[in-house]
C-alpha cells in the first residue's frame, strides 16, 4: 500500500477467483481495494475481511503491462482516504456515505459469497437493513436484514451495481423498515 504497487489478493476459502487492484487502506478487521477488472477498467471498490485473505502477491505479476494499460485509457486510482476499516459498521455507513447502492456479500451455507445489491435503509445493534435491487433492475419494497457476522465484503462504486440503480431508477417506499425483516 506504501508503495503504491498493484497487488492481487486470494480468498481461497471462499472463492477460485482472484482480485487485482491498488491497496487503498488496511484497518483492524478489512482491506480496501480498488479493483482493477479483467478487461483492464474500475471495477469498484471492495472492502474485504482481512481473516478470508489466503494470498498475497505483490506486485501483481502483470503490473507493468496493467499500470501501462490503465494510463493509457486514462484511468486512474482514486483511493478514498480515511474510510474506516476497524469493524463491518463502519465499513456500512462509509460505503452508504460514498455511493447510492453497494454490494453485501455474505457466506453462504456452501460457504461461499453471495452478494445482494441495494441501498442501505438503517443501522441495528445486530445488523441492517438494505433495500435490495434485483437482477432484473427492479427494487423490492420490503427491507433484507443482514447481520454483521455473516458480511464477508461490502463492494460500492461498482459498475454492474451502478448500471442496475441506472435501470431500476428511483426507489419506491419501503413496506416497513426494522428488526424481523427478511433476508434477500
Amino acid at each position: 500500500m506504501q508503495k503504491g504497487e498493484l497487488v492481487r489478493v486470494w480468498r481461497g476459502n471462499l472463492e477460485e477467483g482472484s482480485f487485482c487492484g491498488y491497496v487503498a487502506g488496511v484497518g483492524l478487521e478489512f482491506l480496501l481495494l480498488w479493483v482493477v477488472g479483467d478487461q483492464i477498467t474500475f471495477d469498484g471498490l471492495y472492502t474485504m475481511r482481512l481473516r478470508d485473505i489466503t494470498e498475497v502477491e505483490a506486485p501483481e505479476s502483470h503490473h507493468a503491462f496493467i499500470g501501462k494499460a490503465l494510463a493509457i485509457r486514462k484511468i486512474f486510482p482514486r483511493l478514498p482516504r480515511d474510510f474506516p476499516l476497524d469493524g463491518i459498521d463502519q465499513v456500512v455507513r462509509a460505503a452508504a456515505g460514498h455511493a447510492a447502492v453497494m454490494g453485501v456479500h455474505v457466506d453462504s451455507e456452501e460457504e461461499t459469497e453471495v452478494c445482494y445489491i441495494g441501498r442501505l435503509l438503517n443501522i441495528e445493534d445486530d445488523g441492517f437493513n438494505l433495500q435490495e435491487i434485483t437482477p432484473d433492475a427492479e427494487w423490492l419494497r420490503e427491507p433484507s436484514f443482514f447481520a454483521w457476522d455473516e458480511v464477508s465484503t461490502i463492494s460500492f462504486d461498482e459498475p454492474y451495481a451502478q448500471a442496475l440503480l441506472d435501470v431500476a431508477g428511483q426507489w419506491p417506499r419501503i413496506d416497513q423498515v426494522g428488526s424481523g425483516a427478511s433476508r434477500g
